[in-house]
């Protein structure tokens, strides 16, 4: 089944933006339902702004609407004519020569951040055999001392939707085995858009300031005074910049 550009992004604006189940959102976006349950709760895809299939012509509101009034009914991706004569591809994935000395280091990532993918997978992936990932788990490779984990998305040895929809996978057969899911395995399923839902850091100068309240006594008037930061430390001024102006 065709799949429509950036499904993540489509799945936050159906999400957000329709009364689609989630099933539906996820049959047609190729996540797992409880990818899709994650990102209504606000806690997959944080920071991943919606992307709209209806201006990005892959659904019209006709097609929404009738997938609304009928909870059992299945989206349909618009015609693209520039998609025809695609296939999907079989066997191993192929490594330019260039990239194969990069293989050991997205394997390493893969086995660190994705336990949940098989060897099987993994060798789709970057296009490696089960001995090479074998010895990567095992830490028994002749070059572990030199291997870096590196993504292999970032290397350019797979895309980030074969990622995903491999993850996916992986989590999905997890769930049909009746093995829970942990926490650290659904913020997996965010792959490499881990980054995006990050929580931020507060600035070294300003930590402590989150827990600085004010008290509506006179008495610890004094107190909050001190606890007060003057304004060269908290934004990292060098001393001396304000009198350097006024000269």
């Amino acid at each position: 089944m065709a799949l429509p550009i950036m499904q993540k992004a489509t799945a936050v604006w159906l999400v957000d933006n329709t009364t689609l189940s989630f099933k539906q959102v996820a049959d047609f976006t190729g996540l797992h339902d409880l990818e899709i349950q994650g990102i209504a709760d606000g806690e997959v895809a944080v920071g991943i702004k919606g992307f709209d299939p209806i201006v990005n012509n892959q659904l019209t509101q006709d097609e929404i609407t009738r997938c609304e009034e009928n909870p059992k009914a299945k989206l349909q991706l618009k015609y693209n004519a520039a998609a025809d004569g695609e296939q999907k591809r079989k066997g191993p994935r192929y490594t330019p020569l260039s990239k194969r000395q990069d293989r050991p280091s997205a394997i390493a990532w893969l086995v660190k951040f994705h336990p949940e993918l098989s060897d099987g997978q993994i060798s789709k992936l970057v296009g490696t055999t089960k001995p090479t990932i074998q010895s990567i788990r095992e830490r028994s490779h002749w070059n572990i001392a030199n291997i870096q984990t590196v993504d292999p998305v970032a290397l350019g040895m797979c895309r980030q939707v074969e990622l995903d929809a491999a993850v996916a996978k992986a989590m999905a057969k997890k769930v049909k085995d009746g093995t829970a899911l942990t926490d650290d395995e659904k913020l997996r399923l965010m792959s490499t858009d881990q980054s995006l839902s990050s929580e931020p850091r507060i600035p070294s100068a300003m930590e402590g300031l989150e827990s600085f309240t004010f008290s509506d006594t006179a008495a610890d008037a004094p107190e909050r005074k001190e606890a007060l930061p003057d304004a060269d430390s908290l934004f990292n001024l060098p001393a001396g910049n304000g009198d350097d102006d006024d000269d």
